[in-house]
């Protein structure tokens, strides 16, 4: 054995594991130190008011978030439920039939465009296609945006996980001579169906602090709306708007708001993977 040649592959990779671990120590810092400013000043802004009242005029006090909660949970909630069956259904029939198929082929391709758009670039393409022609912003423009986005998460995610259930179910399906489509819905897809719901969730957190793609289609509204025909209010661009006012309200409102969004995607994620783990165990 070579010595000279070992002890520089243990420097090497003494060196090697030495700047990993200081990378590491790096990022979970400043991961740590952005947590702790984000609930610092968070949770000094969390009141009842924030959930009762709607956002203040410039300069007063008081006021909270109400309109922009509602207005996000609507937006979002159409968007999941717009983007979820499309995802799953064309995930599997990635999975399932596209094997030699020049659909599939073009369906991947879009996917993968999908996937690396900027999402300002799907909220221009949004205003383009269906805010420019109405004439006004409106909450469903907000949905939509938001649906592409989530869309191919979904997707490539079902996709994926499906390509994970071992072959012999499948086989062991067909020798009883259910066809293909029951085997893809009542064989395949429940057997991979906590990754796929792993996937929506991935998609909703992805979606739920979503800014650009709002600006140009919801917009914003001050007011108390539940009209999705109209422009309407979330918290992504309330933030957007109040941290960068010079009213002390505002900001304190904008902290409260990302400290909102921060807690919904964390302890939805939490829930998820302890729900869907207990389930695998079972």
């Amino acid at each position: 054995m070579n010595t000279s040649l070992y002890q520089k592959r243990k420097r090497v990779n003494q060196i090697g594991l030495t700047l990993s671990m200081l990378a590491m120590v790096l990022g979970l810092f400043v991961l740590l130190w952005i947590m702790f400013v984000l609930f610092k000043n968070g949770f000094a802004a969390l009141d009842w008011a924030m959930f009762t009242q709607s956002t203040p005029a410039p300069g007063s006090e008081g006021g909270g978030l109400a309109n922009a909660i509602v207005g996000s949970l609507m937006i979002v909630g159409v968007a999941t439920l717009v983007s979820t069956p499309i995802g799953v259904f064309a995930g599997v029939y990635l999975a399932e039939y596209g094997d030699n198929s020049k659909i599939a082929e073009v369906t991947r391709f879009v996917t993968d465009i999908m996937l690396s758009a900027p999402s300002i670039v799907l909220g221009l393409f949004v205003y383009a296609i269906y805010v420019y022609q109405v004439k006004h912003f409106s909450g469903w423009a907000g949905s939509l945006a938001l649906a592409l986005i989530a869309v191919p998460v979904v997707v490539r995610t079902t996709e994926n996980m499906l390509r994970l259930v071992p072959g012999s179910l499948r086989e062991a399906a067909f020798a009883m001579g259910a066809p293909q489509w029951k085997v893809a819905t009542f064989v395949t897809l429940r057997a991979a169906k906590a990754g796929v719901l792993t996937g929506v969730l991935l998609a909703l957190a992805r979606i739920s602090g979503e800014t650009a793609p709002l600006l140009f289609t919801a917009l914003n509204n001050q007011f108390f709306s539940t009209d999705m025909n109209a422009p309407m209010a979330n918290l992504p661009n309330v933030i957007f708007q109040f941290a960068m006012s010079p009213y002390d309200n505002w900001v304190r409102l904008a902290w409260g708001g990302a400290l909102l969004i921060t807690l919904t995607v964390l302890v939805l994620n939490i829930l998820a993977r302890v729900f869907f783990r207990e389930k695998l165990q079972a």
